[in-house]
């Protein structure tokens, strides 16, 4: 039996196609040339003795044998993820611990913290996996994460770190003498350019410039003059450049307003909706981990002093 049973190379390649339906696209994910994947699929075929596609000239389906074998593939497949990962942090033993997050909060709130975390805890270490994607704790070896959500992390230990507070910020080069930021109609006045993130999840929308506006009073803002962004660096940076008044997230530019780069506009703010805010999450697994625990109340202490 075992000499019929596939490699995990031609199970990950099998997997990957049968679950874009495309050789092309599963080629891309594996490294492989689409003629390569094609050969694999065909050899995994002549191996078991079963036919997992259907094909024709435009497209490919899954027979109900490669189905059944693309759920077993799937299982398996990760099942294995998952051990190698615990594998992995049982071979670290007492190595740095493994902190996921984004690169935007990496860069603008955490790192430049962490000679607090040396100070306060000299004997920890962190190594990080910075990335926008939602990592398994278990399959990508993390300890920690800290992610953006509205408090969705079923089965994960969670505590709120803080939720973020949208604010309009400019360069000084926008402060001009001549034409002064007095009041939020001066933005219309002047015809500045308007950026903000542009985002939804469900029926929650980031805070936009018509939410600002409504907030200042101006119920006559007409959205045209906006300029929306999926990434908030990008309107930090159009910010910074002096091409737009931005809106942006308080917590992450501290650092911008603390050296002048960035200036405040106005003594208005748009709480994030939705119960979106950012937390660090670890699995149940880790809570008898004093590191974990000490890594964890450290980032809830520095949340509390978000704007240090």
């Amino acid at each position: 039996m075992a000499r019929t049973l596939p490699g995990t190379r031609a199970l990950r390649t099998f997997e990957a196609a049968a679950r874009h339906l495309n050789f092309t696209r599963a080629a891309e994910e594996v490294g492989l040339t689409p003629a390569a994947v094609s050969y694999q699929i065909k050899e995994l075929e002549d191996q078991l003795g079963v036919a997992l596609f259907v094909r024709n000239s435009r497209s490919i389906q899954l027979t109900a044998a490669g189905a059944e074998l693309h759920r077993a593939a799937v299982e398996a497949l990760g099942t294995l993820q998952r051990a190698l990962g615990r594998a992995r942090r049982l071979a670290r033993g007492d190595g740095p611990l493994r902190l996921s997050l984004s690169a935007r909060i990496a860069s603008n709130w955490l790192l430049p913290r962490l000679p607090r975390l040396k100070a306060a805890h000299p004997e920890l270490s962190l190594s990080f996996d910075v990335s926008d994607e939602l990592r398994d704790f278990d399959a990508d070896d993390i300890d920690l994460a800290i992610r953006f959500d509205a408090g969705s992390d079923a089965g994960l230990r969670s505590a709120t770190l803080f939720a973020p507070t949208i604010v309009a910020v400019c360069s000084p080069a926008l402060l001009r003498e001549d034409a002064p930021l007095r009041q939020p109609r001066d933005l219309l006045e002047r015809g500045l350019c308007l950026s903000h993130v542009v985002w939804r999840s469900g029926e929650t929308v980031w805070p936009d410039w018509p939410q600002w506006m409504a907030a200042a009073g101006l119920a006559d803002f007409d959205a045209a003059a906006c300029m929306g962004f999926a990434d908030s660096a990008h309107v930090v940076q159009a910010a910074l450049d002096g091409h737009a008044v931005g809106l942006a997230e308080l917590e992450l530019i501290g650092a911008d307003l603390a050296q002048g780069r960035l200036v405040r506009l106005f003594d208005i703010a748009v709480p994030m909706p939705g119960g979106y805010a950012y937390r660090v999450v670890h699995a149940p697994q880790r809570d008898d981990d004093a590191r974990v625990a000490a890594v964890r109340d450290w980032l809830l202490d520095q949340a509390r002093r978000v704007l240090d």
